[in-house]
């Protein structure tokens, strides 16, 4: 039986991203799961097999937990990435067209799984992805409210919003205000 040579691991739905040095890591061990598998079929393989299965598992968490310690300054790229397409989506008519963008949008349109998404962003901004497209959606709303005539109604429908009260109710849960109190804040 051959397994394959890992670079980059998919893991319940979490892309693990390795250094030559992890790499070669995970290989030994799945060269150590072949060897036992090829040599030596005997009462304690199953036990030899499972416990390194346990080692790949504990590595791989392991792994997947540094890179966003270690990785911080390489991952400012995809926080980049992210600004750059919420200002796009947020600039375009995407709001009144397609609504809010989804997370999954978003971790497709960078190409990373929406779960490594958020993990990097929670590690790097304390923010998780939801929370970064609601936060400059606060801002947008908040540069309309200053800065146009627009009613609130008008401004809810621009930001993809059916409802007014949906709008209000973000608005307040976001800045202890309702759109209305921070545009009379500006008078």
């Amino acid at each position: 039986m051959q397994i394959m040579k890992p670079c980059t691991l998919l893991i319940a739905d979490n892309t693990l991203f390795l250094s030559d040095k992890e790499e070669r890591i995970i290989e030994s061990i799945f060269q150590n799961i072949n060897n036992e598998i090829d040599n030596n079929i005997d009462e304690y393989s199953q036990d030899i097999i499972i416990s390194q299965i346990e080692l790949l598992l504990n590595y791989a968490e392991r792994f997947y937990n540094r890179q966003f310690i270690t990785r911080k300054k390489s991952n400012h790229k995809i926080l980049g990435q992210l600004e750059k397409l919420l200002n796009e989506y947020y600039s375009n008519d995407d709001l009144i067209n397609k609504g809010l963008p989804t997370v999954q949008f978003i971790a497709n349109s960078l190409y990373v799984s929406p779960n490594y998404l958020s993990g990097l962003l929670k590690s790097l901004t304390g923010l998780n992805t939801r929370q970064h497209i609601q936060q400059r959606l606060i801002e947008k709303a908040k540069e309309k409210l200053s800065t146009t005539r627009l009613t609130v109604s008008e401004i809810a429908y621009e930001l993809g919003f059916e409802h007014v009260q949906s709008f209000n109710k973000l608005f307040k849960s976001k800045t202890n205000q309702s759109p209305l109190e921070f545009r009379a804040s500006f008078n």
